[in-house]
């Protein structure tokens, strides 16, 4: 039986602000989230605008969990070089950090359904109860501000992430997103309240603002379903079909090329990660063979999976025991 092998690549350490880079971006979205955040709760308790001091919690929530990811990517980043192979950290987790991302992602997406459907209650408690009777002038202000600046972060990480292809930014570009539709109709809600003031639409002023928050509320618990969804299936460990496919189609040809009797294959996606177990049964009488070229044969199939990666985690092993395959 010839040993395992494992494969994987180095990668550059990041500079602080690079936008070049996942943490770079990542660090430049948390400095500007909590300025918005804070600019919110402030303008919030202003206006006396639940809608707004919402948005500012929303906020507070993305930076702590934009932190988090920035400190996953950053573990993943330092797990995957080969200088820090030999640090207590890799010693410790020898297997890496990819499993953290979908958890991260999972506990992410939660917590912004959660809090929009606590902010969903009790915009439709005020709603029940006569509206809420808000400073429209700081509110639109806020709005405005708030609209230019998140359209503006949400077109930089988008763009960034075009280069970089991480679904820690791409979640990040999506709340930028949400953000900034939030802020459209907080701004459009608002110059309607001023609107309708002194006419026989006036009584709909005070429901302005839970009316939005409502609305603002069902928009951001829908968002994040689809990333729950696949952090759930990364966390299960849940085998993508079309990764599935392509690593038996290469093992099969190795198979009838090699003259072995059969493969086995495991195969997840767990974050960004790729895991690949291939376990390959050979016959009992087949020539004995130098490790050399067992090392070539290991270098050929990861070569037909495709390019190795950082973020590949390959495992392939030749045996004559059926049993070393389950």
């Amino acid at each position: 039986m010839a040993p395992l092998y494992n494969r994987g690549m180095t990668t550059d350490r990041p500079h602080f602000f690079d936008p070049a880079t996942e943490q770079g971006v990542l660090r430049l979205s948390i400095a500007a989230s909590l300025l918005l955040a804070a600019a919110a709760v402030v303008f919030g308790l202003l206006a006396n605008s639940s809608l707004i001091i919402f948005d500012g919690i929303y906020g507070l929530i993305d930076v702590v969990m934009t932190w988090l990811s920035l400190l996953v990517a950053r573990l993943i980043a330092l797990s995957t070089q080969t200088d820090a192979l030999q640090s207590r950290l890799n010693q410790r987790f020898t297997m890496g950090f990819w499993h953290l991302e979908p958890i991260v992602l999972g506990v992410s997406g939660t917590l912004m359904i959660g809090a929009a459907l606590y902010a969903l209650v009790n915009a439709v408690d005020a709603l029940m109860s006569g509206g809420r009777q808000i400073a429209l002038g700081p509110a639109i202000i806020f709005a405005a501000l708030s609209i230019v600046a998140e359209s503006a972060l949400a077109w930089f990480v988008l763009r960034a992430n075009r280069r970089i292809g991480s679904e820690f930014i791409a979640l990040d570009a999506k709340n930028w997103v949400i953000a900034a539709s939030m802020s459209a109709c907080y701004l459009l809600a608002f110059l309607g309240g001023v609107l309708v003031r002194g006419t026989s639409l006036a009584w709909v002023g005070p429901y302005i603002d839970p009316a939005i928050l409502a609305f603002v509320c069902v928009l951001v618990m829908i968002a994040p379903l689809g990333t729950v969804r696949r952090a759930l299936a990364g966390i299960l460990l849940v085998t993508p079909p079309e990764l599935q496919a392509h690593v038996d189609a290469v093992a099969r040809a190795i198979v009838a090329k090699h003259g072995f009797v059969e493969h086995r294959s495991y195969v997840a996606q767990v974050g960004r990660g790729e895991q690949i177990e291939l376990f390959f049964v050979v016959r009992e009488d087949d020539p004995p063979r130098p490790l050399l070229e067992w090392d070539h044969l290991r270098d050929e199939i990861g070569d037909a999976l495709g390019e190795s990666s950082p973020d590949r985690w390959l495992t392939i092993m030749f045996t004559t025991d059926r049993e070393w395959t389950i």
